[in-house]
């Protein structure tokens, strides 16, 4: 039965009953070759026609314009970003100018 599970028969062929360990080797064997050949016989063809080439190739060119645009989202966003940023520290900058220059007309004044 675990001979059976383990090659995913299901022949109910009494292994276990087998007399001898060569018994028991060449029934395993044979199970063996047995679901070789049914494995060979039912695969089929995988190989890739000129449809499925071409199929394929019309997949990946949606895919490259997908993220050509999606690329080109993100440099729009990246220059939005790049711009807002700029601004900030150009306010920044103002900023602590006029703060400096208030301070120093403030004591230029005093005096």
């Amino acid at each position: 039965m675990v001979v059976q599970l383990i090659l995913g028969t299901g022949k109910t062929e009494e292994i276990f009953q087998k007399k001898s360990v060569a018994e028991l080797l060449t029934a395993c064997y044979n199970i063996i070759i047995g679901l070789r050949k049914k494995k060979m016989t039912s695969t089929p063809n995988t190989e890739p026609t000129l449809a499925d080439v071409v199929e394929q190739l019309g997949k990946l060119s949606n895919d490259v314009e997908k993220l050509s645009n999606d690329v080109t989202k993100f440099n729009d966003r990246f220059s939005n970003y790049q711009q807002a940023t700029q601004w900030v520290v150009q306010l920044a900058f103002t900023l602590i100018a006029s703060a400096t220059l208030t301070i120093i007309i403030t004591a230029v004044l005093r005096r």
